[in-house]
């Protein structure tokens, strides 16, 4: 403007008016740029009314002011169209580096949960076998060495006991650590559920504790994942009766598996010394038995238990736990 207003002619260095254009498109903010846009057609505007003023005719001076407003505003328009082309790429393209950068983050996250998710799932397997195996083991070793004074065949009894328990949880550890290093030699044998409560309570028994098991309804089939958690609650309820009820032989425990309408409840209660019994501070077990049935749905109560003893309940939707029904779960 201030070249117009002092009156030399046009001159080359006039051309960066256009590049002045593309580049407010391009960098500035929406009043930089229309306030671009339109002091460059203003401009245009103004040096066609002067340059076609000296000449001849009305009408030519017409025609030429037109002329001339078209030869310098379309250069205008086209840069600052350029300008909004170019702007729009860029803005594209930050917004596939944001995305694809969002995308990176997130994909890391996922995979430290995964990784998570599998370390406490691999501990709530590793803590079943060990601590079910080990408790019974050392129930076995007590007894044993008691009776090695007055009742060899019984010692040998409780050594055998302890042997068959040792090698079936040295099996089970194997079998875990064989499938994280992706040996495909590794015993990839179904988990235990529902079907092996028998052989469960089975070896409970012979370590002194007197256990019954009642089921109550019609039974249903469960998804491998769903037997394998009500499996291990009973595994781990009755692993904490021989740890912290009392002396065996003495504590006697039931087990409920109780098949609802819209619900499978397994209880297993205990007479032994209940909220006055001791507690080792890990506090593992009613952790990774509460982590397992939230996976269901469901849920898991344990304390102390009216008249003596302590309890054991867990309560697992049908509609997340029987197989075929996933889908409409």
């Amino acid at each position: 403007m201030l070249h117009w207003l002092l009156g030399p002619p046009l001159l080359p260095i006039d051309l960066l008016i256009y590049v002045s254009v593309y580049s407010t498109a391009v960098h500035g903010p929406r009043w930089a740029r229309r306030a671009s846009l339109s002091s460059a057609l203003l401009g245009s505007g103004l040096v066609a009314l002067q340059e076609a003023a000296v000449w001849g005719s009305f009408s030519d001076r017409a025609i030429g002011v037109v002329f001339l407003f078209i030869a310098m505003a379309a250069p205008v328009v086209v840069a600052w169209a350029l300008g909004l082309l170019r702007r729009s790429t860029r803005a594209r393209w930050e917004s596939l580096r944001e995305r694809a950068a969002r995308l990176e983050y997130e994909r890391d996250q996922q995979a430290v949960i995964a990784a998570g998710a599998e370390r406490a799932r691999i501990a709530r397997e590793m803590h079943d076998v060990v601590a079910h195996s080990l408790s019974i083991i050392v129930a076995q070793a007590d007894g044993g060495r008691y009776a090695a004074r007055t009742d060899p065949d019984l010692a040998v009894g409780a050594l055998e006991t302890i042997a068959d328990t040792a090698r079936g949880a040295l099996a089970d550890t194997r079998r875990i650590l064989g499938v994280l290093r992706g040996d495909a030699a590794a015993d990839t044998a179904p988990q235990p559920g529902l079907a092996s409560l028998d052989d469960l309570v089975r070896t409970v028994r012979e370590s002194g504790l007197g256990v019954e098991v009642v089921t109550w309804g019609e039974r249903l089939p469960l998804t491998p994942a769903a037997d394998l958690a009500v499996y291990r609650v009973c595994q781990e309820s009755l692993t904490n009766v021989l740890k912290h009820a009392g002396t065996p032989g003495v504590v006697h425990a039931r087990v409920d598996v109780a098949w609802h309408p819209g619900a499978l409840v397994v209880q297993i209660d205990d007479d032994g010394r209940g909220a006055a019994a001791g507690d080792d501070g890990a506090g593992n077990g009613i952790l990774g038995m509460r982590e397992r049935i939230a996976l269901f749905s469901g849920s898991l109560e344990s304390g102390p238990r009216p008249g003596g003893g302590w309890r054991v309940k867990a309560t697992l939707p049908t509609s997340a736990i029987v197989a075929g029904t996933m889908g409409r779960w």
